[in-house]
């Protein structure tokens, strides 16, 4: 067995320790014939010891995360980061389609061991406190990704089509998903603000691949989302 493999969509593959496998739109791991998915966009690679993944792309950033979610990292064009954990998750959004796939290391360098808590009241994370209504638009944004059972592709809904999820009206959502925003950027999320203090426009993709990875939202929490538009009604 090799000491590496990834998953995606249900397909395993396993690169030996002096392959440099690549991710993208061609490649080893062919993801899609998606126009806005680099034809080279990640690769991963065997040395010093160590599995490493790099963005080898020029665009798109990659999130990745551990199991637990508690460590997660922005990987930018260019940037590497060290594959120490028993199972790495990465995401990532490339035009309206955003992906995942898990990277499963044998022998990690690093074991972290998941400890269950009891979540009482508001959603926290670190500092930063979400009243049910933030939720419910992040499961709104989120919903399709929740629901995919493992690894593979999803949309992210428009602004407009979250709304119409939680019954409000337009406006609404998109101040609420500044204070969502706001909130994350505060405390040191990247991705999620452009510079000049404008707001990206795929903070949408951003805030999702955050909040999933992170696990501050979850399959569990989606009843919410059907709670907030009967309070709606």
């Amino acid at each position: 067995m090799a000491d590496v493999s990834i998953e995606f969509c249900g397909e395993w593959y396993e690169p030996k320790d002096d392959d440099v496998f690549t991710i993208g739109r061609e490649g080893d791991l062919e993801i899609d014939d998606n126009p806005y998915l680099h034809r080279k966009f990640l690769q991963i690679a065997h040395y010093d010891e160590i599995w490493w993944l790099a963005n080898v792309g020029s665009l798109i950033s990659a999130t990745v995360a551990d199991s637990t979610g508690g460590m997660q990292a922005w990987l930018a064009p260019g940037a590497r980061i060290p594959l120490v954990f028993s199972l790495t998750n990465i995401v990532f959004t490339a035009g309206p389609t955003t992906y995942e796939l898990s990277v499963h290391v044998k022998t990690p360098s690093f074991r972290q061991e998941h400890r269950d808590t009891d979540a009482v009241g508001e959603t926290t994370i670190g500092p930063v406190i979400f009243t049910d209504s933030q939720k419910a638009l992040i499961l709104a944004l989120a919903e399709p990704m929740l629901k995919r059972d493992g690894t593979g592709l999803s949309s992210i809904p428009s602004s407009s089509q979250a709304a119409a999820r939680l019954g409000w009206p337009l406006t609404k959502f998109n101040r609420k998903l500044d204070n969502v925003c706001d909130k994350l950027d505060r405390v040191g999320v990247a991705g999620l603000r452009g510079g000049g203090g404008k707001l990206a426009t795929n903070r949408r993709a951003r805030l999702v691949e955050h909040a999933v990875t992170s696990h501050l939202v979850t399959a569990a929490d989606l009843p919410l989302l059907d709670e907030q538009l009967d309070a709606e009604d």
